[in-house]
């Protein structure tokens, strides 16, 4: 019996600029690998990462859960000629291998990478951000939200990845399952968010954009 869903996901990708050759390779490896792929944002996310940051063309790019890089490198790709990434990972050995990915860029110069836990690197950044991508922990999505919001610029952009969650955040939660009680209680806290708007995207596992309407209420 035919898949729709999945072959619907084939068409779109079918009908998606292909990725290019170190996407490709960095998407292959991590496959190969790494655990925990569902991390890597992949071919049409990654696309529309790449579009959104070359719409907004940032000055400062944050990322909060560097993976293998594969989503660094999209983001990259809009920066203004003096632009930085800085990006965040907890885990200091994918770091290595984002390290190795992101070499092999063009970008390469553009990109820092931090180890560590994303709340005590964030301050010691001292930078406004045009973007910020939330794509670490998803139990500390609502406090990274919180800790980047006053250097989000006004009228700035705060993307966050895997806001469904394979579907759990329609379905009744664990009582252990954090992860999950993470993300809807981040995917609430921003729909009433009065400082922002926002509109959830089913991509992949959900990316929900944001922007940044004032700091205060």
């Amino acid at each position: 019996m035919l898949d729709k869903d999945r072959e619907i996901e084939k068409y779109i990708a079918a009908h998606t600029s292909a990725e290019d050759e170190l996407l490709h390779e960095i998407y292959r490896k991590t496959n190969l690998s790494v655990i925990q792929t569902r991390m890597i944002s992949g071919h049409v996310q990654g696309k529309i990462l790449e579009f959104l940051s070359k719409m907004i063309k940032p000055k400062n790019i944050l990322e909060i859960g560097t993976f293998t890089g594969y989503s660094a490198i999209c983001l990259a790709k809009g920066l203004q000629n003096n632009g930085e990434l800085h990006s965040i990972d907890i885990n200091d050995e994918i770091l290595e291998t984002a390290k190795l990915m992101i070499a092999k860029s063009q970008y390469a110069n553009k990109i820092y990478l931090h180890a560590g836990d994303a709340k005590d690197v964030i301050p010691a950044l001292n930078k406004k951000f045009d973007i910020v991508f939330i794509d670490g922990d998803k139990r500390n999505y609502t406090d990274n939200y919180k800790a980047v919001f006053d250097l989000v610029n006004t009228g700035g952009y705060i993307f966050a990845d895997n806001v469904l969650w394979d579907g759990k955040v329609v379905e009744p939660v664990k009582p252990n399952d954090r992860q999950t009680a993470g993300i809807i209680e981040f995917n609430d806290f921003v729909q009433n968010d009065l400082r922002v708007e926002n509109v959830l995207f089913n991509v992949r596992d959900g990316l929900m954009i944001i922007r940044k309407l004032k700091n205060r209420l």
